[in-house]
């Protein structure tokens, strides 16, 4: 057995000191003391919380653009996710045109399948809608596929409103959840050429072809389609304005009720004038080009104030890295051709638990980055809870360690990160997937013991 002595749980029912027993893939036992026998392998956890694994529901590994692949493969992603305190990820597997539902699954599973160091689930992006895809949304519930994605944006991957609405209807009866992009794709095209037009080619122009009301109506949109279909289960993910957040509100003050919301690190820590930094090569900026943008100050603190306030159900990351030579420089004079994404999957837990450590405590944390995103994506109570029985996915946090991240140390596979000299406080001081330690004080053991999860 593996045994966690002396830390601070995370439990559903709060916080309590005591002793986690692992063995095989399962918790075994907790206790208030648990005594050691001849061969179990013993770590100290004083002056540590013990979390259920973190779970990251927004990534995009080994993912083909049509122009590059991500920075990342599933293989460095999800070993940097481990180093981060993540045990688990969902990944969004993508049909192309053209393409089938169980052949893009087949393809996300050769992908990964055999190369994970954290487990991996995946949600299936459609980018048409015909009656093929209407009969294989039920084939994929069958590979443990509960949740989907459609977008209102792009021009090769976008489902127009009626299109959505035969969407949520037909998850409905499947228990299916739709996570929709909320970004008005007819408008952010006009606003491109417009902006680069003006004059405006350098990544500055990013924000202002992508500004708040495009998403804001794209979520109001969402949410009117949803009501349509009977309260179907939408997530709206990357959440990144007030005008958003105020549109989910009214939908909630109408009487929906399964309307789930994500953020991600960005839209709480940034704003839009990291465009504007200065720099030596020409290239500041670059990074920080992803879609939605990060936005003005003053939606960074609405939706501050709204995770505070219980208004927003989960923390992700839309991982998505690119490097910025040889990928994003192709678009330093044109940002309407830099690769959109950013990478975060490693150091979620820690710009969380550093920039609200006066306002969220271990129990916020565990609820944001693992209960919930358990819950929300069918993975509950195996996952996202620190139980007798639950899966052997353990975070043991450290919030005592003071470092700085850095593009440098790193283990995401790119070559920066939109966080680069960020005080961090706390860290991951053991990762254990599927009961196995997977990470120690950030730095991988080496282990691949992480599986893909059926939901």
């Amino acid at each position: 057995m593996v045994i966690i002595q002396g830390g601070t749980l995370v439990c559903p029912d709060g916080l309590r000191r005591g002793d986690v027993a692992l063995e095989a893939d399962k918790v075994v036992r907790i206790a208030s003391s648990i005594e050691p026998a001849e061969g179990d392998e013993v770590y100290d956890a004083r002056g540590c919380w013990v979390f259920p694994g973190f779970i990251d529901a927004h990534t995009h590994m080994q993912c083909w653009t049509g122009i590059d692949w991500t920075a990342d493969s599933f293989e460095t992603g999800t070993r940097a996710a481990a180093c981060g305190g993540t045990t688990t990820i969902v990944d969004y597997a993508t049909a192309d045109r053209g393409v089938t539902l169980p052949d893009a699954l087949d393809e996300w599973h050769k992908r990964a399948d055999g190369t994970c160091t954290a487990n991996y689930a995946f949600h299936m992006a459609l980018s048409e809608w015909n009656e093929r895809n209407r009969a294989d949304l039920a084939i994929m519930r069958e590979r443990g596929v509960c949740s989907f994605k459609s977008y209102f944006a792009y021009d090769h991957l976008r489902l127009d409103d009626a299109e959505t609405l035969e969407l949520l209807e037909s998850l409905k009866p499947l228990g299916g959840t739709l996570c929709v992009h909320c970004e008005n794709g007819t408008l952010v095209n006009a606003l491109q050429k417009r902006v680069y037009e003006s004059g405006i080619h350098g990544p500055e122009g990013h924000p202002l072809s992508r500004p708040d009301v495009c998403e804001a109506e794209a979520v109001s949109r969402l949410l009117y389609l949803a009501h349509l279909a009977g309260d179907a289960r939408v997530n709206v993910v990357h959440l990144s304005t007030k005008l958003g957040l105020e549109a989910i509100r009214a939908a909630k003050a109408r009487g929906q009720k399964n309307i789930f919301v994500e953020t991600c690190p960005q839209y709480l820590l940034l704003d839009d004038t990291c465009f504007l930094r200065d720099g030596q090569d020409g290239l500041e900026g670059l990074e920080f080009v992803m879609s939605p943008p990060p936005r003005k100050p003053a939606d960074r603190v609405a939706l501050r104030e709204a995770l505070v306030n219980g208004e927003i159900d989960t923390i992700a990351t839309d991982h998505c890295s690119f490097n910025i030579h040889g990928q994003k420089d192709r678009g330093r004079d044109d940002f309407r051709k830099v690769p959109n994404g950013g990478a975060g999957v490693e150091h979620r837990p820690a710009l969380i638990a550093t920039t609200f450590a006066d306002e969220l405590g271990p129990t916020d944390l565990c609820r944001l980055m693992s209960e919930n995103p358990a819950k929300v994506f069918g993975m509950w109570p195996a996952k996202g809870r620190l139980a007798e029985g639950a899966d052997a996915d353990i975070c043991v946090w450290d919030p005592s360690v003071s470092w700085t991240i850095s593009a440098a140390t790193q283990h995401q596979n790119v070559d920066h990160t939109p966080y680069e000299g960020f005080k961090a406080k706390g860290r991951a001081r053991l990762t254990f997937v599927n009961g196995v330690l997977a990470a120690r004080d950030g730095e991988p053991t080496g282990a691949q013991p992480g599986r893909y999860v059926s939901r």
